[in-house]
């Protein structure tokens, strides 16, 4: 018994769902906003960007939950790929090559692996 006294109570509040809920709300808004081309509003710009940020909020919270089962750089791996999967599909949406959007997925996800490697880095756990 004098073990659970002693061992630190783990809490998962309501950031654990609310980071990724808000990600992917502002994610589906501005994909349903970029198939939109100018025209008028139509529900299947509303389901796209309903679909693309529930697809978003799964997977930024799935990798919220497995991320301390994982070693720094594939954490920091994850969260580039994600940032840079994203970027690159919003940008695809505006109607350029497909070449240019690999390319700011990649430059996004290279930003974000930086980023990410040093905070996980330097909050060590």
């Amino acid at each position: 018994m004098a073990v659970h006294a002693t061992m630190p109570a783990r809490h998962h509040g309501s950031l654990g769902w609310a980071i990724p809920v808000a990600l992917g709300t502002l994610f589906g808004f501005y994909a349903g906003f970029l198939r939109r081309t100018g025209e008028a509003v139509s529900w299947w710009d509303v389901l796209y960007g309903v679909v693309a940020g529930l697809i978003f909020t799964a997977l930024a919270f799935g990798l919220g939950r497995i991320q301390h089962a994982l070693p720094q750089e594939l954490r920091a791996a994850a969260y580039a790929a994600l940032c840079g999967v994203a970027i690159g599909f919003l940008h695809s949406l505006t109607g350029t090559s497909i070449l240019r959007s690999v390319g700011m997925g990649l430059f996004f996800a290279a930003a974000m692996l930086v980023v990410s490697f040093y905070v996980f880095h330097t909050r060590e756990e």
